[in-house]
């Protein structure tokens, strides 16, 4: 445990990714063989479940602490973290132990069917048993809540580095269904486990914004253009006779979409399609608040496949007749592509993602302008020459996204951030006129230096009206333009209205309140989406 609590030290006080993949390498090299796969599966999302309420380790914490129940919640409001202000707040531990991290995580794993009491006396030693930052670490553990600035692509290195493994062969391997008390570090590092399952997806290839002007990626002829799609990233999946659909964040969706279940009869065994889901009707690709209808249901009603009807824009092929083909250019990736599709019967359901034609980058700017039309976010340029890389490789794929919607909003909440940013408020609602009203509309925490926070901060602090918990009503001077992808109608928001990842483009100093936009401005944007 202490070496894991100085991992996460470690990764806390830097934001290089050299000196993060650095420590990841020292941990990877000197950690217990058992504790090393449950390291990966944490810092790839895969969570436990929580074997007791965040209520009862709050309620033994103050009667432990002896504090009022009043001065533990105005502690936690001013750390930002429970994890953290229980681990704070307790007296100091009498009978230190340094356990072994998988130990601790077996530990809490066998508290699922105990009883309260039971619960209680194992947690209580456990906090008698750590030093401070392993309590944090320890409450961490179950929350199962690690938000310690860790990538997939940087563990990824990391791991690749220490193990001497090529990068891409790591990815494939911690993807997917593995359980790290079933799997030993060695064997997941080899990829043991990747074949045992038909489902394996591989790893994405993800592309980097283009900040700079297209003409200095060169000749208009090394590239290809295609649209850039707003839906769910996806791989179709055809072995041995069955079928899987997995969404880029590696989770199975197969059953989410039954209009694509006729590929198990019409795609070849060792067929991967990578591609996009949409929601498709009537040959036209609808906005991807349509698409929201879809996502995340167990059941799937008339109403919603009417109205919502999927379709699977295809875009690469990574497998074709059981042949892994990443390691070919993307010419030929392609001319096998159309081949596969060409073959199957319901075309309407699984398209070829068309080519975007163009013969400078002068034109291709001027179709770029027409992507939301067709509900496009922009283009996508990739090398003709590009292999099928896993994450991000700089100078192969880039996505030129169509300028973002902005509107012009106020400040009327403040809220106090997390982690590094606990002392500060860093998260704010944002509003819009209507009438002699205010009505919010967005909501966000990035897009500020850390010069323009602390000002931030020092305003709401001289400035807040009224206190609701953690939340700060501040009077409304502050005006911010808002940056979004797009808007939609809401029946969950009193705007009535939905802006689609709304970030801090920039502060405003040079407006005042009553010159933001208002409520009829964005009700006109969204008709105009329609």
């Amino acid at each position: 445990m202490r070496r894991f609590t100085e991992l996460i030290r470690q990764l806390e006080m830097s934001n290089k990714t050299n000196d993060k993949i650095a420590a990841l390498v020292d941990y990877f090299t000197e950690a217990d063989d058992l504790d090393k796969p449950y390291v990966i599966a944490m810092f790839t999302g895969k969570r436990p479940k929580r074997p007791i309420s965040t209520a009862l380790i709050r309620q033994w914490a103050v009667e432990l602490s002896g504090i009022p129940e009043w001065l533990f919640a105005e502690s936690y409001h001013n750390v930002g973290d429970l994890s953290e202000t229980v681990a704070l707040v307790l007296p100091e531990a009498k009978h230190l132990t340094n356990r072994k991290l998988h130990e601790w995580i077996n530990d809490l794993a066998t508290l699922q069917d105990k009883s309260d009491a039971e619960k209680k006396e194992s947690i209580l030693n456990a906090w008698d048993s750590l030093e401070t930052q392993e309590r944090f670490i320890f409450n961490k553990l179950i929350s199962g809540n690690f938000r310690i600035g860790v990538s997939n692509k940087m563990l990824v290195n990391a791991l690749a580095k220490q193990s001497d493994t090529e990068s891409s062969k790591v990815m494939h391997s911690i993807m997917g269904k593995w359980q790290p008390w079933e799997i030993s570090y060695e064997d997941l590092m080899a990829g043991a486990h990747v074949n045992t399952d038909n489902s394996w997806p591989y790893p994405f290839c993800l592309a980097y914004a283009l900040e700079a002007e297209p003409a200095s990626l060169g000749a208009v002829t090394e590239w290809q253009a295609e649209w850039k799609w707003d839906g769910i990233r996806g791989q179709i999946v055809k072995r041995n006779g069955e079928l899987f659909i997995w969404s880029r964040g590696e989770e199975l969706v197969t059953d989410q979409f039954p209009e694509l279940h006729f590929l198990v009869d019409e795609l070849q065994d060792g067929t991967v399609l990578d591609g996009e889901i949409l929601s498709v009707k009537d040959g036209n690709v609808q906005a991807f608040s349509v698409l929201q209808q879809r996502l995340n249901r167990k059941t799937i009603n008339k109403s919603q496949l009417n109205d919502a009807p999927i379709g699977f824009y295809t875009y690469d092929l990574l497998e074709y007749e059981g042949r892994d083909l990443r390691e070919e250019m993307l010419e030929k990736r392609r001319s096998l592509l159309v081949k596969t599709i060409s073959g199957l019967k319901t075309a309407n359901v699984v398209v070829l993602s068309p080519v975007v034609d163009f013969a400078s980058w002068e034109e291709l700017a001027l179709i770029r302008e027409g992507s939301r039309d067709i509900n496009s976010e922009g283009i996508m340029l990739k090398k003709l020459n590009s292999l099928y890389h896993s994450g991000r490789k700089r100078g192969d794929w880039w996505k030129w996204k169509v300028n973002p919607y902005t509107v012009d909003t106020v400040m009327i909440y403040a809220q106090k951030g997390s982690g590094r940013r606990a002392n500060f408020f860093t998260d704010y609602t944002f509003a819009v006129r209507d009438g002699d009203q205010l009505i919010t509309v967005a909501k966000a925490y990035s897009g500020l230096t850390d010069k323009e926070i602390k000002e931030v901060n020092s305003f709401v602090v001289k400035n807040a009206i009224e206190k609701f918990g953690p939340v700060r009503t501040v009077k409304p001077e502050l005006v911010f333009e808002i940056a979004f992808e797009g808007i939609a109608e809401s029946k969950r928001h009193k705007a009535g209205l939905a802006l689609r990842f709304p970030r801090i483009s920039r502060w405003r100093k040079d407006k005042k309140a009553d010159e933001i936009n208002t409520l009829d401005d964005l009700r006109q944007l969204l008709q105009s989406t329609l």
